[in-house]
């Protein structure tokens, strides 16, 4: 399942594409029949990449990639996200088992149904994700290393410049009171 370019934005339902940035923000076009473009304020909104989300567990967290990939799996039977709250939590329990009921709150589980709902006919749920090979990985960590200082070290015996804004002002040899 390949989930790269979609994300959740604060404050709006739905899941968004990734279409692009500019300098205001980012451009982002939602999943719906509707296909509405919006610009996100790169300083106000919060992103949150599918990729990236994990659901809270016992032991470890889960990747919400293996959860969507375990609802896909029980094809028939999932539930919608405006059914019976025991509903949803039963079937929670089948397709992320070793989730923290404590921490996984019901408003959770109605939410990632909402998004499975969205995303199952969509192409990119059907393709596999790219993988990056060792050899990727190999160059990713070359060109990290590669990568000059922004500044050069100053040696500890440098003197801070000297202020050269205002000449400095001449002793007067005459007293202002008067000879």
């Amino acid at each position: 399942m390949n989930l790269r370019g979609i994300v959740a934005v604060s404050g709006r339902p739905g899941l968004f594409k990734l279409v692009g940035q500019n300098k205001g923000g980012y451009v982002l076009e939602s999943l719906d029949a509707q296909k509405v473009k919006i610009v996100a304020n790169i300083t106000t909104t919060k992103l949150a990449s599918l990729e990236d989300i994990t659901i809270y567990g016992e032991d470890e967290d889960l990747k919400l990639v293996d959860v969507l990939a375990n609802i896909a799996a029980a094809k028939g039977n999932v539930p919608d996200a405006k059914s019976d709250i025991t509903a949803l939590k039963a079937f929670f329990k089948e397709v992320a088992p070793a989730h923290d009921e404590e921490k996984v709150y019901t408003s959770d589980m109605k939410k990632i149904i909402t998004w499975y709902h969205l995303l199952k006919e969509l192409p990119l749920f059907s393709e596999e994700a790219p993988s990056v090979t060792p050899e990727q990985e190999a160059l990713k960590a070359e060109e990290k290393s590669d990568k000059k200082p922004k500044g050069t070290p100053k040696p500890s015996n440098a003197k801070a410049p000297a202020k050269t804004s205002q000449p400095a002002k001449k002793a007067s040899m005459t007293s202002k009171k008067g000879v």
